[in-house]
């Protein structure tokens, strides 16, 4: 065994120093081309022999941070589990402890598999030492991922694979960074700060099919960029939401910017000073945004957009500059208008108590594309709320609860006050009972104080008509009385003018008797 082993050895130390040997000698003899060419010729048949292909992807290039590899160890962050065979992990936190990151650790590998396809991946470290003449004197690590497959996965890796690992990475840097909302002073900049509203559709307090349409409403118009280009319109959508006080409409807003991950800018029109100042506001907000505009039939006494032409032809410049206010066709150009394109991805919410006071310009359709009436709260609202602050799914009171939500006008605002009142369930649920009853009861006397008004009313327009009858009866009467009077009156003088008439021409004809009888 051993003669044969020491043979083996020999064999392949003459084998290595021939090699060794030719080589020297191909080096020496052979020119660069030639040595070039074969080994092009030797790399290509390698490559045909291995199944195996590798994609670095370093931490940097050159001064620069390399976005794929950021993208890439957010991506690996969301596959590693328990389950995968890593006997190192790195664990990792930005901001707030609970939220700690896990990643993988040099030297581990993962396998990950796409569309039917194997890739491994593997993190390397590297130290390299620092350049003394450009102040580097000390080694850095560098760090990169490796990305191994088969061969024939090669074109998926790089045209399916990776920009599928960038996209999801975006998605998850869009979920987790820290939202803001802006508001606007100084007449045309906006001031921000931090938005932490916990708003959610899952805590708000809305029916479910109407909350899943305006989800669904949602998500497919962030998917619709190249739908919006195509038919030649801004990508925006516009929401009007309207609905009596405490029914939700500034809850709905956040839960909105939570979901979409979108910033929020709340435009106070009574801060804007003009037309210009508006336009300035609306064009430096960013894209993926919202902007609000809440009671905008009372926030500000909009001019119309019909001006009297005569006037405006008599007014000079100067005039004109100091009319230049906020003017309802100074907003509407930036909902639909050509100034509505200086941005993509954006959300326009209005918000009003009292929809009917709205100009119809703002109602047309193009302007306002979903109408959501936020209306009282109902008995699937209360059991969303119920559920948010006493996590509970059912108690002995909700069937009374819901009968009396049936019979009165209660918002989601009161509702929530209430609920909050106390920690123990049973003494909430109680006093919302009394809340409901009451309400009930008012509204109970509230009627009956209606119906008792009209009744009134009733009796004194039919007392008051029964007197105007009287009083034209006696009317009446006293004037033909009068009449009947008057009538009596005449056939007397008349008589009497016959009498004396017929008196005076008996005296006459005695007169001429009496001459005739004396002649």
């Amino acid at each position: 065994m051993a003669p044969s082993y020491d043979k083996t050895i020999a064999t392949a130390a003459s084998l290595a120093a021939s090699l060794m040997l030719v080589r020297s000698l191909a080096s020496e003899l052979l020119p660069s081309e030639v040595r070039g060419a074969l080994s092009a010729v030797i790399a290509s048949l390698r490559s045909r022999m291995t199944w195996q292909h590798t994609i670095v992807i370093e931490e940097t290039e050159g001064w620069s941070s390399n976005r794929v590899y950021n993208a890439v160890k957010a991506y690996l962050a969301t596959r590693i589990n328990t389950n995968i065979n890593m006997q190192r992990l790195r664990v990792s936190s930005a901001d707030e402890p609970e939220k700690m990151v896990v990643s993988m650790e040099a030297g581990e590998e993962m396998t990950d598999v796409y569309q039917g396809a194997e890739f491994k991946w593997c993190l390397v470290t590297r130290e390299v030492s620092g350049d003394p003449n450009n102040g580097g004197g000390g080694a850095r690590e560098i760090r990169s991922y490796e990305l191994s497959f088969n061969k024939r996965h090669k074109e998926k890796a790089l045209k399916e694979y990776l920009p599928f690992i960038a996209a999801t990475a975006k998605a998850i840097k869009d979920q987790e960074r820290s939202l803001s909302i802006y508001m606007n002073e100084r007449y045309d900049e906006w001031s921000p700060i931090d938005l932490q509203h916990p708003s959610t559709f899952d805590t708000l307090a809305m029916d479910q099919k109407q909350k899943q349409s305006i989800v669904d409403d949602l998500d497919r118009f962030i998917k619709r960029k190249e739908y919006y280009r195509k038919i030649g319109k801004a990508w925006k959508r516009g929401y009007l939401l309207y609905g009596p006080p405490g029914t939700g409409k500034s809850s709905l807003i956040a839960a909105i910017a939570n979901h979409l991950r979108f910033d929020i800018y709340d435009l106070e029109l009574t801060g804007v000073n003009s037309n210009s100042d508006l336009r300035r506001l609306l064009v430096g907000m960013t894209n993926r945004s919202i902007l609000v505009v809440e009671d905008i039939d009372c926030t500000i006494e909009l001019e119309q957009r019909e001006e009297d032409d005569e006037e405006d032809s008599k007014s000079n410049s100067t005039e004109k500059k100091a009319q230049d206010k906020v003017t309802l066709s100074g907003l509407l150009n930036f909902v639909d208008g050509l100034w509505s394109t200086s941005g993509e991805e954006r959300i326009l919410i209005f918000t009003t108590n009292y929809k009917e006071r709205l100009d119809p310009a703002l109602l047309r359709p193009g302007r306002m594309d979903m109408h959501i009436h936020m209306g009282y709260c109902t008995t699937e609202a209360f059991q969303i709320l119920a559920n948010n602050y006493h996590s509970i799914d059912y108690h002995v009171t909700y069937p009374e609860i819901e009968a009396l939500i049936e019979e009165v006008t209660v918002t989601p605002a009161e509702v929530a006050e209430v609920l909050m009142r106390s920690d123990d369930t049973d003494v909430a649920l109680h006093d919302l009972v009394k809340l409901l009853e009451f309400k009930k009861k008012e509204a109970t006397e509230i009627k009956t104080g209606s119906k008792q008004a009209e009744e009134k009313k009733d009796g004194d327009e039919i007392k008051t008509g029964s007197k105007q009858a009287e009083e034209k009866k006696d009317a009446n009467e006293i004037k033909t009385e009068s009449m009947e009077v008057d009538g009596g009156d005449e056939i007397k003088t008349e008589s009497v003018q016959v009498e004396e008439k017929k008196d005076d021409k008996e005296a006459v004809v005695k007169n001429e008797f009496t001459e005739n009888g004396s002649g």
